[in-house]
């Protein structure tokens, strides 16, 4: 059965291999090539037409599924060689069609400035116990209680965490720091000139957000815009835009 196939394994041309691939099950949603010139990819008759991956289309898959952060249009259509930004969301538009009509289990989502494929959470408990995610990825109660201040009302000072959570959070602070989520976004105009703190492009892509306003009642929790000058975060040159910008 295909379920037993692993993914990597490269399969032929013959339409018999595809018959007796689909014959008992799912679909399989990677398709081959009948020849090296040919402008689509051949697949078993009666699959929906959306589901055809033209060689443009496995490209950009392909460089979704290796990469490891969050990719721009413009640097998906370099990788994938295509005419452009536009095409590049097109393909994307088109992928995840395929991904709904074939119920598969990954889908390509705006995250942070850029696209990342990602699988449905409905396989993260199955994934979490494969790769160990949910040990990497957890957070304490009081780091989680910090960084959701910092999310919600950056840029903020040490001292107004502090007020709010009503305990002392170098250390949570550091933390978060050190695991990438929270980043010094410059000085407050206060006395003593503190720092402020901000989330980071990595939050975003951490907990699947476009940007600050996907957070949930960012409306109402949110805290309305600083006027204060901060440090911008460094960022990729192909980046289209700040991926914490509120």
């Amino acid at each position: 059965m295909m379920s037993q196939i692993p993914v990597g394994v490269v399969w032929g041309a013959r339409k018999s291999d595809w018959s007796a691939a689909t014959n008992n099950g799912d679909r399989w949603a990677f398709f081959a090539r009948d020849a090296a010139n040919s402008p689509t990819i051949i697949v078993v008759s009666g699959t929906h037409a959306a589901c055809v991956r033209t060689p443009k289309m496995a490209r950009v898959e392909a460089v979704l599924f290796v990469a490891d952060l969050a990719l721009s249009a413009k640097r998906v259509a370099q990788l994938a060689t295509l005419a452009d930004v536009g095409e590049a969301k097109q393909l994307i538009e088109q992928l995840n069609v395929a991904y709904d009509i074939d119920d598969s289990a990954f889908r390509v989502e705006r995250v942070a400035s850029g696209f990342r494929l990602l699988t449905k959470p409905v396989y993260a408990f199955w994934l979490g116990k494969l790769h160990q995610r949910q040990a990497e990825l957890k957070l304490t109660p009081p780091a989680l209680e910090t960084l959701a201040i910092v999310a919600y009302r950056q840029p903020i000072t040490r001292a107004d965490i502090e007020m709010i959570r009503r305990v002392q959070c170098t250390d949570m602070l550091k933390h978060l720091m050190e695991r990438g989520l929270v980043r010094i976004a410059g000085e407050d105009d206060s006395l003593g000139r503190p720092f402020l703190y901000e989330t980071t492009r990595q939050f975003l892509e951490v907990f699947g957000l476009r940007g600050l306003d996907a957070l949930p009642m960012a409306e109402s929790l949110r805290k309305p815009k600083a006027t204060l000058a901060v440090s911008p975060e460094p960022e990729d040159a192909d980046s289209e835009q700040s991926g914490s910008a509120a």
